[in-house]
């Protein structure tokens, strides 16, 4: 069979006055039946250059799922007189939310069993269940497309009925006021930016819906909570830089609405609330890697604001949890998360111990305010995930749930984990790598390895367990993540050194991070592999572009590779909200730069490694058009014999498919990839 070749119908974007040519413009038409066609014969020449590995791809699928509980239920939490559960029953793919009243032992009362809801159609998902403050009605939100886009319905609880109240086009979450019978919901706008806050009275048409905030500054977009302690409604609006915060009490809904402090370039702040206080978490001041402050309620702007945990440069300070005696907080330092512990009467504090050398550690669910007992989780590369229950008193920890691994077959201590340093090119800096392998897996020139990358954002992909990956690694691969700039695994400076006009050392760390491996005798060219999503895919792009015979095979999920188009459309969902995160191609040296390094504009005649590139139709974050004109510019010009199949999922979005397993066959797919290159299947 031979490979599609797409048409192509040349389409001049000319901006500050440079012209690029792109043949494969047309490819954005959703409604095009050709585009649906040139999709679909995509897909029938994966499915035939795959067609070798079905029976590998169904044993990987039975492999993965055996693993897990089929009949697993979440950890219970308390709040407010009920104990809530979501639970999964075998042979159903969705999750059934519960409650029981007071205690475990009383009767199961179910909120909402998704697999009812779900029937007859392709996707499903939930967004988000809100129970009423006097427990007897529930919110919930739907979306069958999987855009993002969720439509609000209510459910009496003491009844069973679903009540007339729908709301369309939403984020899906609502908030509850403390008179039951009023919630704030936001709305996205054609871009799917959330941008409007408005306010629903249940029993009244949606159209008759009072608008509380709109935000016209199309770089922020908007959320709205209810603190923890139950007695503030907040309204945040933020940009990547950037956050404005306005409240008003729970019990008040027609109350005018508070402004902590207005909006400042690079003045980040959430917020907490405890007694007559509230709790900021901000890095004003110049603290670049955070601190905590206080402030009265009656006068919250900045200038009354007080230092509770000063800022440490070496300290990135994650987040925070108020009880009523203890403040805990999220700190990550040299890139390893830490919990502290400080007790409020005595000031003494204490860090939590942890053993592995590469690991994720996080405050879990607390919903209780006055309680001794801290709820965390704890996951590494070796260690499936667990929460665990501390008594900040007595100092005690108790195991209350850890991931079950089905099967029979694993064992922690098969599995070796380290942290290792590499050599950045700039000499500025080392790029952190965390790895896992089986015991019985030599390092060696013909050692197979997949390199996982993201660096955009912010976002620290740290080391946690993976039931799925055990299939890998149980067929002789090295699994390892590179903590790259870009994320902030190192602090914010490490973000801020990859993102803008440094964005290149994002792809040069994980470039240099590729390199090091080999050097180090983990792997070699031949069997070193790479794995990158949305942001993540950019990277991968860039990095062929740069380096193409570094790597083997290159697996691209969902990929922002069409980063110059994409950001001078302001009609594109994200575009206008990540001008702080990539810079605005309206002005010339960014589009410079950018250009530079974006994969679609880079792809040249030249050999390119293996490579599978996957989209959903309904994507929200990367349109499937920028992976689909990426192929067909790929297959054009590339000069090699290697592997390029591109899989289109024309019933999902950005997360892949709904339903609780139906995802694993993505997976499936990719490792039976991998494994083809290396011939082990």
């Amino acid at each position: 069979m031979e490979a599609p070749k797409a048409k192509k119908i040349e389409k001049i974007l000319e901006t500050h006055g440079d012209k690029r040519i792109d043949p494969y413009f047309w490819l954005n038409e959703r409604e095009n039946p050709e585009v649906i066609q040139y999709l679909e014969e995509e897909n029938a020449y994966a499915d035939f250059v795959m067609k070798d590995t079905e029976p590998f791809q169904e044993e990987l699928f039975e492999e993965m799922k055996a693993r897990y509980k089929k009949d697993d239920e979440s950890l219970p939490y308390f709040f407010n007189e009920y104990w809530y559960i979501v639970r999964y029953e075998e042979g159903k793919e969705y999750p059934i939310f519960c409650r029981k009243y007071q205690s475990l032992e009383n009767e199961e009362e179910i909120i909402l069993d998704v697999n009812v809801l779900a029937e007859g159609e392709n996707y499903f998902e939930v967004g988000s269940v809100a129970v009423s403050p006097d427990n007897q009605l529930a919110s919930f939100s739907t979306d069958n497309v999987s855009r993002r886009i969720y439509t609000i319905k209510f459910k009496n609880l003491q009844t069973g009925d679903t009540l007339a109240d729908e709301i369309e086009n939403t984020t899906g979450k609502a908030v509850w006021a403390n008179d039951n019978e009023h919630i704030f919901y936001i709305r996205k706008d054609e871009s799917l930016r959330a941008f409007q806050v408005y306010r629903h009275k249940l029993g009244t048409d949606s159209s008759d819906d009072v608008l509380i905030f709109h935000e016209k500054d199309d770089t922020f977009d908007v959320n709205v909570f209810k603190t923890k302690s139950l007695e503030y409604i907040f309204i945040a609006s933020s940009s990547t830089i950037s956050d404005e915060h306005r409240f008003i009490p729970s019990d008040d809904v027609f109350a005018d609405w508070t402004i902590i402090q207005p909006r400042i370039d690079d003045l980040e702040y959430s917020v907490e609330h405890y007694e007559d206080e509230f709790y900021i978490i901000t890095n004003a001041d110049d603290a670049f890697n955070f601190k905590i402050v206080k402030t009265k309620i009656k006068n919250c702007g900045m200038e009354n604001w007080l230092d509770v945990i000063p800022h440490r440069p070496e300290v990135l300070l994650e987040g925070f949890e108020i009880f009523k005696n203890y403040l805990v907080l999220e700190e990550r330092e040299q890139g390893l998360l830490q919990i502290k512990i400080i007790d409020e009467k005595t000031q003494e504090s204490h860090y939590l111990p942890f053993s592995d050398p590469t690991y994720t550690a996080y405050i879990g669910v607390n919903l209780e305010f006055d309680t001794e007992v801290l709820r965390y989780g704890y996951t590494s590369l070796t260690q499936p995930s667990s929460t665990y229950e501390y008594n900040m008193k007595e100092k005690t920890t108790k195991l209350l749930k850890q991931q079950e691994v089905l099967g029979g077959k694993f064992f922690a201590e098969n599995y070796i984990s380290e942290r290792i340093w590499a050599d950045s090119r700039d000499g500025e800096a080392k790029v952190p790598i965390s790895l896992v392998y089986h015991k019985d897996t030599p390092k060696s020139a013909d050692t197979p390895l997949l390199l996982y990358g993201y660096g955009s954002y912010g976002h620290t992909v740290d080391a946690s367990f993976s039931n799925v990956r055990l299939s890998i690694l149980d067929r002789g691969f090295i699994y390892a993540i590179a903590h790259i700039r870009g994320g902030e695994y190192l602090g914010r400076e490490w973000y801020e050194d990859g993102k803008m006009l440094f964005k290149k050392n994002t792809f040069f760390d994980f470039i240099d991070a590729g390199k090091f491996l080999i050097k180090e005798n983990y792997t070699s060219s031949k069997h070193l592999y790479a794995m990158g999503g949305s942001a993540g895919g950019l990277l991968v792009g860039a990095v062929m572009n740069y380096e193409p015979s570094l790597f083997n095979g290159i697996v691209a999920q969902v990929p922002f590779v069409d980063v110059v188009t994409t950001m001078l459309d302001e009609t594109i969902p994200l575009t206008t909200g990540e001008y702080d995160e990539w810079g605005n191609p309206n002005d010339e040296e960014y589009y410079h730069y950018m250009k530079e390094y974006s994969p679609y504009d880079n792809v040249e005649a030249k050999d390119y490694p293996n490579l599978l590139i996957t989209t959903g139709l309904h994507d929200s974050q990367v349109q499937y058009w920028e992976p689909a004109k990426w192929t067909a510019k790929l297959r054009e010009l590339k000069t090699d014999d290697n592997i390029l199949i591109f899989k289109t999922d024309m019933s999902a979005g950005h997360g892949g498919a709904s339903g609780r397993f139906e995802s694993l066959k993505e997976d499936a797919l990719e490792y039976a990839f991998l494994m083809k290159l290396e011939n082990k299947y």
